[in-house]
């Protein structure tokens, strides 16, 4: 629940039962009104209905927030922080960063820096797509050493250089134009 549309969503089904908030953030929202069993059950299924469950056990919690502050962290900010990622996951989180990456491994089966480079890949492929930003201020905005060890990671997970993957994008949209 991070990007501004999920939090609608799930503004609106609150509002909808007549419970009261504090702000969405990061994942999570507090219902601040008494919550009665059938609204509980009505919230769980209008949630699950658009995606969207409630997690009740410490773990899954944990793990949530640790997906979205990557995600929000890739996607969402323009300059993310020039910190390690371990160390912010950890000050967002105040729990050790060894604690959070085996939890996160034991549940997800992947670890959080393979979670992590794959939201980045998602993200360099949708800089790509907008042509705004050189290859150089990709790397530089996504705080990678150098334009080589992005392209290195970006071939490695999608198999194409960021600028066949590019030429392939136009190829494509060039053909859904024609048609």
């Amino acid at each position: 629940m991070v990007s501004p549309r999920c939090k609608l969503l799930i503004r609106d089904e609150l509002e909808k039962l007549g419970l009261l908030y504090d702000p969405i953030e990061l994942g999570e929202v507090q219902i601040l009104s008494a919550i009665s069993a059938v609204q509980m059950e009505r919230l769980k299924n209008r949630l699950l209905i658009s995606g969207f469950e409630i997690l009740e056990d410490n773990k899954s919690i944990l793990i949530e927030k640790i997906k979205t502050i990557i995600v929000e962290m890739v996607h969402y900010e323009d300059n993310p922080p020039k910190t390690n990622f371990s160390d912010y996951i950890t000050s967002k989180l105040n729990y050790d960063y060894t604690y959070l990456a085996n939890i996160f491994s034991e549940e997800r089966g992947s670890t959080i820096e393979r979670f992590i480079i794959m939201h980045k890949i998602e993200r360099i492929k949708e800089l790509l797509e907008y042509d705004e930003l050189s290859l150089k201020e990709i790397s530089h905005t996504l705080h990678y050493s150098s334009v080589s060890h992005l392209s290195s990671q970006f071939k490695k997970i999608t198999g194409l250089t960021p600028t066949d993957f590019k030429r392939q994008k136009h190829k494509t949209r060039n053909k859904l134009e024609d048609l």
